[in-house]
């Protein structure tokens, strides 16, 4: 077991819950795609107490320990089981002892991106985002990775990558993402732009299609660098008037990955991005990344 891997690459945060096992599928395809290295990262939370009892904490930790090892070897058995017939990554398996959020927050500053289950072993479930998964869209350094169980399909050329664009520069870093998943994946990258952030329409005096032209200027000054660095991605134009997360939502059905920026307030939309990311990771049905500037 390395406990401290040169390279990190793709950060998995394991803990042996289904949501889990969904978080090292995606990674293990990412991981073929970019040929990067994958390490399988299981944290041991600290005991406190506040009284003697010695031999019970003694107990404890050893079933920690075990169960630990445990985490990390099944989670490598369902990473080398989803490359099968493909090259396998290189697989590092790390164990720490702290807080769960100081150590994922530590490791994602020098990984490419960090990807984790919506929920983990604890109490939240329903579509509620586990605190772990919610607290790392704010903190971590580099992109996240939300997956639910059941979401992560094998690749497939029909679906394409959709992304969520505000307006604001904020978003460029996310649309970088995704022009990237879009070509090394060989699919359609679906562009997805929501004038308003309320479910009101038609307002009084409201001109459509004035909006919807100011939309696609939108979208072309965004995407118009993007696509001459990219000319192998074809890209579908979305311009849509309701609030943004419901829309992106409900298109993660027929998409691989949705892709949106941590948080901007910009262009016609003047949506906080960041609300719409952590709506987005809550229900979608498909992984969704989130990429901070």
């Amino acid at each position: 077991m390395s406990e401290s891997p040169a390279e990190r690459g793709i950060v998995v945060g394991v803990d042996g819950s289904p949501e889990s096992h969904a978080a090292v599928r995606w990674a293990a395809q990412e991981a073929v795609l970019r040929r990067r290295p994958v390490t399988l990262l299981h944290v041991v939370a600290p005991i406190v107490v506040t009284w003697p009892i010695e031999p019970v904490i003694t107990g404890f930790y050893e079933w920690q320990e075990d169960n630990a090892t445990e985490v990390l070897k099944q989670s490598q058995e369902t990473l080398h089981s989803e490359v099968e017939g493909s090259p396998s990554p290189e697989v590092h398996l790390e164990l720490r002892h702290d807080g769960i959020m100081t150590e994922l927050s530590s490791a994602s500053e020098s990984a490419d991106m960090i990807v984790v289950g919506s929920r983990g072993l604890g109490p939240v479930g329903g579509a509620v985002l586990g605190s772990v998964s919610r607290a790392l869209l704010h903190h971590a350094r580099c992109p996240v990775i939300v997956a639910r169980e059941g979401g992560v399909r094998r690749p497939d050329r029909n679906l394409p990558v959709l992304l969520g664009i505000d307006g604001s520069p904020a978003s460029e870093a996310a649309t970088a993402f995704a022009f990237e998943e879009a070509s090394r994946r060989g699919v359609e990258l679906v562009a997805l732009h929501a004038w308003s952030d309320v479910a009101v329409f038609p307002i009084l005096g409201m001109d459509w299609h004035t909006y919807e032209q100011q939309g696609h200027e939108v979208l072309g000054e965004r995407l118009a660098g993007w696509q001459e660095a990219y000319p192998d991605v074809r890209i579908s134009r979305r311009i849509v008037c309701d609030k943004p997360a419901r829309w992106l939502i409900d298109e993660s059905k027929h998409a691989q990955l949705v892709v949106v920026g941590s948080r901007g307030r910009g262009g016609i939309s003047s949506m906080l991005l960041g609300s719409v990311s952590t709506a987005v990771a809550e229900s979608a049905t498909t992984p969704v990344a989130v990429v901070r500037s």
